[in-house]
């Protein structure tokens, strides 16, 4: 679900297929990414680059799924959902594109300080410090090359088109939101523990922490229009809510500065089968949680069956768990069609 020229990326599986020639087994990877030229060409020039798109498609596709998993929309991305929606301007749209770009943020930076690439390795801090954290097996998440790697990855567009504007803006988001969870890790080293000597490096927060703060925005994601400037006639970025200011428009800074995600127009119920989603009919829910919800007032079935699992576990002397299987009846809930 990384985000190329218009769209992300296709989810594809993370095992490499064995190459006879091992030198170049990532040309085909990266082939099969149907990157625009420039990304390719970037693709190629390291070994490590399309086995990190890989794992970056992955991740952000299935934290957006662990993120709208009690929702009606969830982050269905099957064939042609995917596509539908990524032509429109939907909250959910403004997600995939700043998800898809923290992904990659992450997943590049976790790949330098992994020594998975040829062109990065830990991070760029001064020399002497960057040794030391090494040296004591610290190794800083590389975000400053991780960043410059997709901006030039995911290139400039044109910020006279309203819908580009929002896109470009929603992608650094994501790619914000990455360098705000930024932590500092520091190990002492001294004599019994003592902290006579301290190394530091960065590391960024997990991924399902930035998956909830994007959620986060999602849910208060601001709905902006255009309007026309008389000055050069190109379109502006407004609010649509009377209440806030308005944002930058070109004649000013084409990318409008908040952290909050945008979108364009609004979302359909996904309660219905459509070109955008498979609907909710036997989508499985939590009664008296969310039932009502994603059911879309249709009601939903009630299901008995019978479950073994493992209880009364005790650990027994030196290596293992001994538990009882423990028999019990649940119900499982289903949206109605």
């Amino acid at each position: 679900m990384v985000l190329t020229g218009n769209e992300p990326l296709s989810i594809l599986p993370l095992s490499s297929q064995p190459e006879e020639n091992v030198g170049r087994a990532h040309y085909k990877l990266c082939d099969r990414l149907k990157l625009e030229k420039k990304q390719r060409r970037m693709c190629r020039r390291d070994p490590g680059v399309a086995e990190t798109l890989m794992e970056a498609i992955s991740m952000s596709a299935l934290e957006c799924q662990y993120q709208f998993r009690f929702e009606r929309w969830n982050c269905s991305l099957e064939g042609r959902y995917r596509a539908n929606i990524l032509k429109r301007g939907f909250k959910e749209t403004a997600f995939l594109y700043a998800v898809s770009s923290a992904g990659l943020t992450h997943a590049m930076a976790k790949a330098c300080s992994a020594g998975r690439m040829e062109r990065c390795t830990c991070d760029e801090a001064p020399d002497l410090e960057n040794r030391k954290a090494w040296q004591w097996g610290g190794c800083g998440d590389n975000l400053k090359y991780s960043n410059k790697f997709v901006k030039d990855f995911l290139g400039k567009r044109s910020n006279k088109d309203l819908r580009a504007r929002v896109d470009m803006h929603n992608t650094n988001v994501g790619m914000k939101v990455i360098k705000a969870g930024v932590e500092t890790t520091c190990k002492c080293h001294g004599v019994s523990g003592s902290c006579t000597v301290q190394t530091c490096w960065r590391q960024l927060s997990p991924f399902h922490e930035i998956g909830k703060q994007l959620k986060q925005r999602y849910e208060a994601s601001l709905k902006v229009g255009s309007s026309t400037n008389e000055a050069t006639g190109e379109g502006e970025i407004s609010q649509a809510r009377p209440q806030q200011q308005p944002l930058p428009g070109p004649s000013n800074d084409p990318i409008p500065r908040t952290m909050d995600l945008l979108h364009i127009e609004d979302s359909p119920s996904f309660c219905r089968p459509s070109k955008y989603s498979p609907g909710t009919s036997a989508r499985k829910c939590y009664k008296d949680k969310n039932c009502d919800a994603i059911c879309c007032g249709r009601g939903h079935n009630t299901q008995s069956r019978v479950v073994t699992r493992p209880c009364q576990c005790q650990v027994r002397w030196c290596c293992y768990v001994e538990c009882k299987q423990c028999t019990q009846r649940e119900e499982v809930y289903t949206c109605k069609g």
